[in-house]
């Protein structure tokens, strides 16, 4: 029985020693992941391997054994040859943007250009593959401001639009030196848009009053509880309209092949209709153009990741199904627009 008690005794010690080395190990494996949280994570896909990979997949399962050795062979000769004509080939770097209201896909692309700045020279290519609505000209401001830096940099900028370059995306697609869109992609709505829902009438009608305290003439034009006046109405549209003008001056200082005043009527075009108004520059996917210059250069697409809350995490999914139920009634009501 001394024995059993003394045994015990010691597997009790060595279960608590092993706890304790568990949360100390715990401790620091969450010290070191709050840590990657806060730097995030930069993560880069060479696009010529990947191709490559596909390709001999699906080589493998339809070609026979000859076709195989020949593409084989094909491959290496032109690797060597690459190697001959150049210690260093091109390099273009693909960054994706999918913006919503918020243009909250800002966060990653300001990162992702400043890695990529210190790196691309003027022989080398920025592919943005961009899809937007617009939304909030603040957030959209800034966003184009990343695009601008590129340009300033001297690096050649391409802008793909497959599906919608609306509004504040049109903004950040105007300042590339090409804009190539798919020819059902959606571009221009170069206008601006505000509306509020007004509740005083039903809260009048309830014997609720509803008071606004302000200093400065201006500081509250609309409201959504009290009662609008006419100046007020009068300065929120002058507001709108010089917000407009600014639109209208970026635009036409990075697109100046534009008729400005035929296109910034807050309409949208499809590819070839905006390619007819100089909206774009080509016709073509952001798939094969891509393709295209995995032939000619190396080709990373870099994305910067960070790892999100739960509660952001519902956020983000929440914005993002409304900003596709909005895109959706965009296609659909064609002649309501509201960016």
């Amino acid at each position: 029985m001394d024995w059993l008690a003394e045994y015990g005794l010691f597997a009790a010690k060595v279960l608590t020693a092993l706890v304790a080395l568990f949360v100390v190990l715990i401790m620091v494996a969450s010290l070191k992941g709050r840590q990657r949280k806060a730097e995030g994570l930069l993560q880069v896909t060479r696009l010529n391997d990947q191709l490559a990979r596909m390709t001999d997949r699906l080589g493998h399962a339809v070609l026979d054994k000859p076709a195989l050795k020949a593409l084989h062979k094909t491959r290496k000769q032109e690797a060597k040859a690459r190697s001959k004509g150049s210690a260093e080939r091109d390099k273009v770097f693909v960054l994706n943007f999918h913006g919503d209201i918020k243009a909250s896909a800002l966060e990653s692309l300001r990162h992702e250009v400043t890695a990529v700045l210190e790196l691309a020279t003027a022989r080398d290519e920025i592919v943005i593959k961009l899809e937007s609505g617009g939304g909030m000209v603040h957030a959209y401001g800034l966003a184009a401001s990343q695009l601008t830096r590129i340009r300033e940099a001297g690096v050649p900028l391409t802008v793909c639009v497959d599906k919608v370059a609306a509004s504040g995306g049109y903004m950040m697609a105007c300042i590339a030196d090409r804009v190539l869109a798919a020819p059902f992609a959606m571009l221009g709505s170069i206008g601006v848009v505000a509306q509020l829902p007004n509740f005083h009438k039903v809260l009048k009608k309830h014997d609720v009053e509803y008071e606004v305290l302000t200093a400065g003439e201006y500081k509250r034009t609309l409201t959504v509880f009290g009662k609008n006046t006419d100046q007020g109405r009068e300065k929120f549209q002058e507001d709108l309209e010089n917000i407009h003008r600014l639109f209208k001056q970026f635009v036409t200082r990075y697109r100046p092949v534009l008729d400005i005043d035929r296109v910034a009527t807050g309409e949208v075009w499809f590819g070839s209709e905006a390619l007819e108004k100089a909206l774009a520059d080509e016709l073509k996917t952001s798939d094969e153009y891509i393709s295209q210059r995995i032939r000619q250069a190396d080709v990373f697409e870099v994305q910067f990741h960070r790892p999100k809350k739960l509660q952001d995490r519902l956020s983000s999914s929440v914005s993002g199904a409304l900003d596709r139920l909005l895109l959706t009634w965009v296609s659909r009501l064609h002649n309501q627009r509201f960016w």
